[in-house]
């Protein structure tokens, strides 16, 4: 499938057990896990591309809506331009860079870039 621009293309949830997350989902749901050193998991077979994030935070809301744009600085200028905010700066991880956002309503989101 073709990754698009400005489109969801990846769900992040924070856990404060990823093996027990893990665990759950592949038993209840057959998920599969790809392990990303030991704080990181991502899975599949879920119908949307997703992760897991290991926090020792007491988690109020752990999902992170992450969409897709090959420019990561024609975005985020876009962004700031229609009122949104930055929260968290662009930042590298395995297999490309991203910020986080907050929409007018206050919601956090992120946008990804693998190039």
């Amino acid at each position: 499938m073709e990754i698009k621009n400005n489109h969801i293309n990846y769900v992040e949830f924070k856990a404060n057990n990823l093996e027990a997350v893990k665990n759950f989902y592949q038993k209840a749901f057959n998920w599969t896990f790809t392990d990303y050193g030991p704080t990181y998991t991502a899975f599949s077979e879920s119908g949307l591309e997703g992760g897991f994030e290991k926090t020792e935070e007491h988690i109020v809301n752990g999902v992170l809506v992450v969409l897709y744009h090959e420019n990561l600085d024609v975005i985020k200028d876009k962004i700031i331009e229609t009122g949104g905010g930055i929260a968290k700066d662009i930042f590298s991880f395995p297999g490309g860079q991203r910020f986080h956002f907050t929409d007018p309503a206050g919601n956090e989101l992120a946008v990804w870039s693998d190039k």
